[in-house]
């Protein structure tokens, strides 16, 4: 999914924000574990090779940038292999699956003569970039609380197969793969978050069917099989923050919220308005502020247009109404990462750092601290 996602973003990576500056870009390889996928996503994404072997890749002279996407406690091997070799790598979130691998990665990208980032792709949709520019404009007024929710339904099935998303630490369960997005964008709205508390998790399907070649264990891919194996961390999640400019909020995970593909929803609120964003409406956000004149004042639709970032120049129709989706996220990620590596003095804004994605795990880790202290404050370090 997120894999063949990476590849349509560096296939589409010169179609967006002027070619001025920008070379050929040349797909040269897709490796994954299972050959089938890789010679899949090569054909239809148009790249020279597949291979099952990422040691190919750390080896292979003709390739500059590698997007990372596998499971998390894999990261830290490829991406530390890939750096010493002068590759650019930008890994899938969460970085890592462990604090500690997390740390020893930000160190090998600071101590680099390369660029690496981590894959907070949410930062890029125009609507919440937009919430965001709000906020940080001050035309909410002064930002006071959040409530945000990323609910999916990938493993509401107990027939879905073990993959790795069931296995390993809070940094691989339904807190490590969409918690760590809502709350990226819970700093990215309305800044630092200075410590959590009331963390707690549920695991409300113990087990699941082994692994089945083929089978990612995500949403439609079942299996019938009678035995069983241990589901390792967390279905769904919940904590509250408390940001550093004194702001409160919540926020709720999980991946077995029946009927939600993909639910990721929050609302802002200040002392003189608020915004709301749903993914499912993603080409438009609910704005209601003091500025609308006496008596008419209320929530009201804003479409997203040419006047949201990142619409303008990345949409072959833009205008307001057209929309946006999440894959097109991955293709602006994409031309900033790219932007980043050639050097382009007026590209678009960063893709977030390793030191950045190590940040992300330690509130994670307050999370699941928090959860084992009774729900205690925890503060980020």
């Amino acid at each position: 999914m997120a894999g063949r996602t990476h590849a349509n973003a560096w296939r589409q990576v010169g179609t967006v924000y002027g070619t001025e500056g920008i070379p050929p870009v040349r797909l040269a390889a897709v490796c994954d574990a299972y050959l089938p996928f890789a010679e899949a996503a090569a054909a239809s994404y148009g790249y020279d090779r597949a291979t099952t072997d990422w040691h190919d890749i750390v080896a292979a002279d003709d390739i500059d940038i590698v997007s990372i996407v596998v499971a998390n406690r894999l990261h830290r091997e490829i991406a530390e292999a890939l750096i010493a070799a002068g590759k650019h790598v930008l890994c899938e979130k969460p970085l890592s699956d462990t604090l500690a691998d997390a740390a020893a990665m930000a160190r090998a990208a600071e101590a680099a003569d390369v660029i690496t980032g981590i894959g907070f792709g949410y930062r890029r949709q125009p609507s919440i970039a937009e919430v965001a520019r709000l906020a940080e404009d001050g035309a909410l007024g002064r930002i006071v609380h959040f409530e945000g929710r990323y609910w999916c339904d990938y493993g509401a099935d107990p027939t879905v197969p073990i993959a790795w998303r069931y296995r390993g630490p809070q940094g691989s369960g339904a807190l490590g793969d969409l918690g760590s997005h809502i709350t990226d964008l819970a700093e990215f709205i309305c800044g630092p978050i200075r410590s959590v508390n009331g963390g707690t998790f549920a695991t409300v399907i113990t087990h699941r069917p082994p692994a089945v070649e083929g089978l990612s264990g995500g949403r439609g891919a079942t299996t019938t099989a009678a035995a069983t194996e241990p589901v390792e961390n967390d279905d769904i999640a919940k904590f509250n923050i408390v940001f550093e400019s004194g702001a409160i909020g919540s926020i709720s995970v999980s991946r077995v919220a029946f009927g939600l593909p993909n639910g990721l929803a929050f609302d802002v609120f200040g002392t003189g308005g608020r915004a709301s964003f749903d993914l499912l409406r993603s080409g438009e956000i609910t704005l209601d502020d003091t500025h609308s004149p006496a008596g008419i004042r209320g929530p009201k639709r804003v479409l997203a247009g040419p006047d949201f970032p990142y619409f303008k120049d990345g949409s072959s129709m833009a205008f307001a109404g057209v929309g946006t989706t999440q894959i097109e996220q991955f293709t602006y990620q994409a031309r900033a990462f790219l932007d980043q590596v050639i050097g382009l003095d007026e590209g678009l804004p960063p893709v977030p750092s390793f030191a950045h994605g190590y940040r992300a795990l330690r509130i994670q880790d307050a999370v699941a601290r928090s959860a084992a202290a009774g729900g205690a404050a925890v503060d980020i370090h």
